[in-house]
């Protein structure tokens, strides 16, 4: 919304300057967004009267001009535009006058003495036109300094609206909260009753109230289609962004700026029978203004007539009953268009318009008859005629609802965190001509018809903080005691695990939880995950029960950009169904913490040889999470990991994740290359850790022995060390397996498992047969439970 100062200050005039005006507007939520001069800096220039025009004695395209600037002389004055004639004024800079970039002296031009020079605008920064001067009315009074004349200290504001204030769409509305924000009076323009001297009429029928509850027409005959556009008109247009186009059409937008209607005007002579609004046939066209042709759609409300359609209601008129020159009979329209009839139709066809603007954020329907007789004075003022009686339709079921707001200043001051009092909130009120009543520090306030955006009581209190200031209302920052919350030796934090995972060249991924379901039927074999009623986007429709699904799409993001060593984790929520039911509540949300390492295991280096990445790189990485629990890997079957690949964690006997290679046909699908390896464990789990305690520090020395056990080849290496484990006296440390034989002197069907048993007592040295005995008593219980035997 860009308006011109000097207009705005017709209707209210604070004492305020430019800045301070643009400062207050901005503070009430009117933003202004852009303050800027109409004219740059220059003086010296007045209006002068071109007496006499004669050529150049030495130059064919100079002229010699006769000047009356008002200062008792006659200037001699060289110029050379193509279009100065004699009887016509301009702008004339004086000698010493200052333009911009030049300071105006006397010079000769080609031999003839020069005193001064006649300007175009673009002499004078006010347009780029340099084709001639620049012509002013007959009627300027010579002498006179142009920026008086033409006011080109004027300002020009640029409010950046938010849609809820299409009350302030106009300079009435503008004009209005200045005045409740200052308590400056507002003198709006008086609107008076046409003289009726015409009973040309036209009937308006409302086939479709729900777009248009409200709709007045006025034929306005005998006017004069070609008369010029005053001078005042066409400056405040062209100094809110819109260009003159004829007589009606500029007073149609002026009062469109003014009060905030727009208004449409029909050529009367082409229309036929009674004015409809309704709604389109199928497959019906329209050609508008803006040479568009266009189908409306069912729901788009049309202006027509008894034989076709006229305009597209509350978005743009129609070409073929538009206004010409030749127009003597002219149908003004105002109307008001239902918001929700509006809103988006012209978007839709690929074009807007300052009336859709409007229409779709709402329009004060208790104005548009006051809108009808200011533009029918104006008309008759402007282009003569005799105005017809005022023809209207009304709907009073489909007009919008004004219901009372109930306003509590206790509330409102706790909200606002100022003191109001029930004195300054109707003082407040009053300033925005806002009905009320109110009973102690309760108010009933009935919103007016040019506000669409009053509908709760924070609404209210959203008007009472504008009109306060919101820069008078203080910045309290927000004081709350601060506790250092217990942190349980038991658990260690999240941060921990991303710090560990990041020291073992991991890099942190944040991906969404929403994910394609066909993720979920790759790798959880999930058929029924929890689905998004409203997903932002169709490949993320539903909630992830797992974080591999996000891993592996990291992975073919950096496979397709040539990074080949992938080593990414993400600690984040799933979202599983709960077997009590389908709904939200009945969703459970664990938290789990998930890696996936592909390609090499080291970067390149001198040192060792490149070898892809395996299950126990990852096992490695798992066991460091898990410290100083001890993990137990179990082998399983899970549909996103290699069969036969593929293990549980458990961590004291409960199963807290999975690890292993992906699955091969998922590998080929999503071209993967390799198979890169993950794991993913339940985060709480993983926090969990022992509480620490003392444990004595042996004196004496160990005694290291090696077991090397062949066994069937389906017996798990972990079963086995579980077994001695828990055989193994108390002076056993550790028992950890180092070596896997299959070959020479070990049966096909066989395997050697080699454990390193580490032996050490805190009270003594162990002899020899108590070593013995201990080897003894673990290979006879690995004997017994799996027929192990100890190689030679």
């Amino acid at each position: 919304m860009q308006f011109s100062e000097h207009w705005l200050r017709e209707f209210v005039d604070p004492p305020l300057t430019s800045a301070e005006l643009a400062h207050s507007l901005t503070m009430a939520g009117l933003e202004v967004e852009a303050l800027a001069k109409v004219a740059p800096a220059f003086g010296g220039v007045v209006v002068a009267h071109v007496l006499a025009v004669d050529k150049h004695p030495d130059a064919d395209k100079l002229k010699l001009c006769r000047v009356d600037a008002g200062q008792g002389e006659t200037l001699q004055i060289v110029c050379g535009a193509p279009n100065v004639a004699a009887g016509m004024k301009v702008p004339c800079a004086l000698v010493g006058a200052e333009l911009p970039g030049i300071r105006i002296k006397a010079a000769k031009v080609r031999g003839i003495e020069s005193f001064g020079m006649l300007c175009s605008a673009r002499e004078l920064g006010l347009s780029e036109d340099h084709g001639g001067l620049m012509a002013l009315p007959a009627d300027a009074p010579v002498g006179e300094d142009i920026r008086a004349y033409l006011a080109l200290d004027d300002r020009l504001f640029t409010l950046k609206l938010t849609p809820n204030r299409a009350d302030c769409l106009s300079l009435k509305g503008v004009a209005r909260e200045v005045g409740a924000l200052t308590g400056t009076p507002v003198a709006l323009p008086t609107i008076r009753e046409a003289e009726v001297t015409s009973d040309r009429r036209r009937d308006v029928v409302l086939d479709a109230p729900s777009a248009c509850p409200r709709y007045c027409g006025r034929v306005v005959a005998g006017i004069d289609a070609k008369a010029p556009t005053p001078g005042w008109m066409k400056s405040r247009l062209e100094r809110s962004g819109i260009r003159s186009i004829s007589a009606v059409v500029d007073i149609t937008n002026y009062v469109m700026l003014e009060l905030g209607q727009p208004l449409h005007a029909f050529d009367n002579a082409r229309l036929v029978g009674a004015v409809r609004v309704r709604f389109p046939a199928e497959g019906e066209k329209l050609l508008l203004l803006n040479e568009q042709t266009v189908v409306p759609a069912a729901d788009t409300a049309l202006i027509a007539d008894e034989k076709r359609a006229l305009a597209l209601a509350g978005i743009m008129g129609g070409e073929e009953s538009g206004i010409t020159n030749a127009t003597a009979e002219l149908f003004l329209e105002s109307a008001f268009f239902s918001p929700d009839a509006v809103a988006g139709k012209a978007r839709a066809l690929g074009f807007s318009s300052d009336a859709s603007y409007r229409f779709e954020r709402g329009v004060d329907f208790a104005a548009t008859r006051d809108a009808l007789e200011r533009a029918t004075q104006l008309v008759l003022d402007i282009c003569g005629g005799q105005a017809g009686p005022v023809t209207e339709a009304i709907d009073h079921s489909h007009l919008p609802k004004r219901e009372a707001v109930r306003l509590r200043v206790p509330r409102a001051e706790k909200i606002l965190g100022i003191r109001l009092g029930a004195e300054v909130a109707a003082r407040l009120f009053k300033g925005l001509a806002f009905p009320f009543t109110h009973e102690g520090d309760t108010f009933t306030v009935t919103p007016p018809s040019h506000r669409f955006d009053i509908a709760i009581e924070e609404d209210l209190i959203e008007e009472l903080a504008r009109l306060h200031g919101y820069d008078n209302i203080p910045a309290r920052l927000p004081q709350g005691t601060l506790a250092i919350l217990p942190q349980s030796e038991q658990a260690c934090s999240v941060w921990r695990l991303r710090r560990l995972l990041a020291s073992r060249d991991y890099q942190e991924v944040v991906n969404y939880s929403f994910v394609d379901a066909g993720w979920e039927r790759d790798f959880c074999a999930s058929a029924d995950p929890v689905v998004l009623a409203n997903p932002i986007a169709s490949q993320m429709g539903v909630m992830r029960s797992s974080l591999i699904g996000g891993l592996v799409a990291n992975l073919v993001t950096n496979l397709n950009r040539r990074t080949e060593r992938v080593r990414v984790f993400e600690a984040g929520r799933c979202f599983l169904r709960d077997a009590k039911g389908d709904q939200i509540a009945g969703v459970l949300q664990p938290k789990r913490i998930a890696a996936l390492a592909a390609g090499p295991a080291a970067p390149e280096q001198w040192g060792s040889a490149t070898r892809p990445v395996d299950f126990f790189d990852a096992k490695s990485d798992v066991e460091a999470l898990l410290a100083p629990w001890q993990a137990h890997f179990e082998r399983i079957e899970h549909p996103a990991l290699h069969p036969g690949r593929a293990a549980s964690v458990s961590v004291r006997d409960k199963v807290v994740g999975l690890i292993g290679e992906l699955h091969p046909q998922w590998v080929q699908k999503y071209e993967l290359g390799a198979a890169p390896v993950v794991f993913e464990l339940d985060l709480d789990a993983v926090l969990q850790q022992p509480l620490p305690g003392y444990r004595e520090v042996s004196r004496f020395p160990t005694v290291v022995q090696d077991l090397a056990l062949v066994v069937d080849q389906e017996v798990p290496a972990q079963a086995l060390l579980d077994c001695l484990i828990a055989s193994a006296p108390s002076f056993v440390r550790e028992v950890m397996l180092f070596d896997l034989y299959q070959g020479k002197g070990v049966d096909f069907e066989k395997k050697s498992l080699a454990f390193r048993v580490v032996m050490q007592d805190t009270e003594k040295t162990l002899s020899d047969d108590e070593v013995e005995a201990a080897r003894v008593k673990m290979i006879k219980a690995a004997a017994e439970k799996f027929a192990a035997k100890l190689r030679s």
